[in-house]
């Protein structure tokens, strides 16, 4: 079963957690966090394997699960600021840099339908430099 986890950031550390708008029908939750997106995902990743532990102790089946990770927007634009600026965002998708900014800075909500914007966008951005080849 792949559940989504919900990347976000809360104040000075990130946060990882099934992200809870959605009903997987299981009876637990699993949490990690950490300085980094990537010391985030290594502790959800400790909390899922006590999980299976606990499970096991108690002669209970734990379920197969994979996990895609997903980010809210000002957490993404907050983690990748150091190297995708607010000027090259705004370029890329049309989205203005005070507007990111804003996001970020939690005075604006992203509406759906610029979080999928910016997602479209950053998408072909990512598969036009997939394309590039250096002699």
């Amino acid at each position: 079963m792949e559940i989504q986890v919900l990347i976000q950031k809360d104040d000075n550390r990130y946060e990882a957690v099934i992200d809870p708008d959605i009903n997987y029908d299981i009876d637990f939750s699993l949490f990690g966090e950490g300085s980094t997106v990537q010391e985030t995902i290594e502790d959800f990743l400790v909390s899922n394997e006590e999980m299976k532990e606990l499970y096991n102790e108690e002669g209970k089946t734990y379920p197969n699960l994979t996990f895609k990770y997903v980010y809210d927007l000002p957490s993404f634009l907050q983690y990748y600021s150091k190297i995708i600026s607010y000027a090259g965002l705004e370029r890329l998708t049309g989205v203005n840099k005070t507007q990111l900014n804003q996001y970020v800075q939690g005075y604006r909500k992203p509406s759906k339908k610029t979080s999928q914007k910016i997602e479209k966008k950053l998408h072909l951005f990512a598969k036009e430099l997939k394309e590039v080849h250096f002699i």
